[in-house]
């Protein structure tokens, strides 16, 4: 008869609060389970500093934040706890918390290979149950391509791509306007440039 294979340890929330606190690697915590988040590459990190620098002069004016990997995001309370890339919050009560937030805006995510499923699919699922969130933005570290969804007065997600690399993403309620060649400055990630369709054999 074969072994029973392990079943993976399972944490309370104040449990897992009590490993954060102590850890040197940053865990994601689902339905009970654990997992450490991998380092970024240097694209990664760029590209999310980018996209904090052209958040911030906007974001302060109407007394918002904008806050990285490193601040937690209670996405369902004692159910999924993550640290977004970056997101963006206005709410006062995330203002008095220290080590969490729960009321972002904007949510953004810079696409890895390993994630960028899980991304799209299943963290967009649990995201779209915070009610005061109304933008995701998915960015690739392989190509200046920004994917954004938005949630309109319907309640619907609304999907916008953007690959061209003279294109700029406008969100008029907050008063963004991020070109693409800004958030992909000094990268090294190469625009998406169309293909030109074979020319056509003669008969």
């Amino acid at each position: 008869m074969g072994q029973a294979e392990p079943q993976p340890r399972t944490y309370t929330p104040d449990e897992y609060f009590a490993l954060e606190r102590t850890s040197e690697v940053r865990h994601e915590y689902i339905d009970g389970e654990v997992f450490a988040m991998a380092g970024a590459s240097i694209p990664h990190n760029l590209i999310k500093g980018n996209l904090i620098a052209a958040l911030r002069a906007e974001a302060r004016k109407r007394g918002c934040r904008v806050l990285d990997e490193n601040v937690r995001l209670a996405v369902e309370e004692a159910e999924f706890y993550t640290y977004p890339d970056v997101l963006l919050t206005c709410e006062a009560a995330d203002k008095r918390e220290r080590y969490q937030v729960r009321f972002p805006v904007l949510i953004a995510e810079v696409l890895s290979p390993g994630t960028a499923d899980y991304d799209r699919t299943e963290k967009f699922s649990r995201y779209q149950k915070i009610p005061t969130l109304q933008h995701y933005l998915l960015l690739s570290q392989s190509s200046w391509t920004v994917e954004w969804f938005w949630r309109n007065e319907a309640g619907q997600w609304v999907y916008t791509l953007l690959n061209n690399p003279a294109a700029t993403l406008t969100i008029p309620g907050l008063g963004l306007q991020l070109p693409l060649a800004e958030l992909y400055e000094d990268t090294d990630v190469a625009p998406l440039r169309p293909t030109t369709p074979a020319a056509a054999e003669e008969p």
